[in-house]
């Protein structure tokens, strides 16, 4: 199983305090990651802040835009894969999209990970895509999702949907890999469904971990059922994450975390708030990492885009380190996994 780490990218407000990172930051943070071993790094998608958000700073938070961070990081680093975990699919041009995914997965060597949903915040299509009042977020993704896997593979793709046209358009260069890699978000069944037809992957946020075992077994028989090898898709749930020694004290720290509110600001999508801080990496060394080997055990490839619940840059560094030293070492040495190679300190 693999590891990746999210670097805030528009976490400001929303889980972290405004303002957070500057821009070398996010370099800095890259190579760190890479150092310690981690596999990849991702950033996230936004563009305007909820409106508890808004009441609860005078500044506006810093959203910064997630491929232009990736592209920097990719300059900067060797070996981590780089992600989008998500890119909100709908509010961004197909055909930019399409060209922007292929040049970072050649730029970077094909480490690209293009992380794709709908977006959870009726706020930032009201601000930033007004014009999609009404339009239906589903059938965009799907659409889109659809003629991003052609302009990734065919030499000249037409098409004429609802949302979407492109005539005798010849996209080059293609990605290193052949498509680029997609992985499909959702926290919902759809998105099991969505990954099969479309995607290399999928990329929920959060689930009780339970049900998550459950679905991954059944994004397994839905990939077999549809004449893929389920083993060739990638399952990379991601977390929310803080660690420490003791495991009361993490779990009250935790509970003084800007994501606390957050999570109950998205308790529209069916996740209960109450039950994050028992599914998620949160609390003491050795039960965070019990949970990372029953993760391994429910048939996980990648814990994605893991979130650290810190109010300081400083305390996000901190973090970065406790969890290669006290989790993915312990956790590849017990199942025998190499540490990546990794540029020395």
């Amino acid at each position: 199983m693999k590891f990746g780490v999210g670097l805030p990218t528009g976490m400001e407000g929303l889980i972290n305090p405004v303002p957070f990172f500057s821009a070398e930051h996010f370099m800095s943070a890259a190579r760190r990651a890479e150092e310690l071993g981690y596999d990849s790094v991702w950033g996230n998608d936004h563009y305007a802040p909820q409106h508890y958000v808004r009441t609860k700073y005078a500044a506006a938070p810093n959203f910064w835009e997630v491929l232009s961070i990736l592209t920097a990081v990719a300059a900067v680093t060797e070996r981590v894969e780089i992600g989008t975990a998500v890119l909100v699919l709908p509010m961004r041009d197909i055909v930019t999209l399409a060209r922007q995914a292929a040049t970072i997965d050649q730029l970077s060597g094909g480490r690209l990970l293009l992380g794709v949903g709908i977006g959870a915040y009726k706020e930032e299509y009201a601000a930033a895509r007004p014009d999609l009042n009404g339009a239906h977020r589903g059938d965009m993704l799907d659409e889109g999702l659809a003629l991003l896997a052609r302009l990734f593979t065919e030499p000249v793709v037409t098409h004429h949907g609802t949302y979407y046209h492109v005539e005798e358009l010849e996209l080059e260069p293609k990605g290193v890999h052949s498509p680029v890699r997609m992985l499909v978000g959702g926290h919902q069944r759809r998105g099991i469904e969505r990954a099969v037809r479309h995607g290399a992957g999928w990329i929920p946020g959060w689930r009780p971990l339970d049900e998550l075992g459950q679905w991954i077994g059944e994004l397994r028989s839905a990939a077999a059922a549809a004449g893929r090898d389920p083993a060739n898709l990638t399952v990379a749930p991601q977390f929310s994450c803080l660690i420490g020694r003791d495991h009361t004290a993490t779990e009250r720290r935790y509970q003084d975390s800007g994501m606390v509110a957050h999570r109950k600001s998205l308790a529209f999508d069916g996740r209960d708030p109450a039950r994050s801080m028992h599914n998620n990496l949160i609390g003491g060394f050795d039960e965070v990492l019990e949970r990372v080997h029953r993760l391994h055990d429910m048939g996980a490839d990648h814990l994605a885009c893991t979130t650290l619940c810190v109010q300081t840059v400083d305390e996000w560094f901190e973090q970065l380190e406790l969890f290669a030293a006290e989790v993915m070492t312990p956790y590849r040495r017990a199942h025998g996994i190499p540490d990546p190679q990794a540029r020395p300190s």
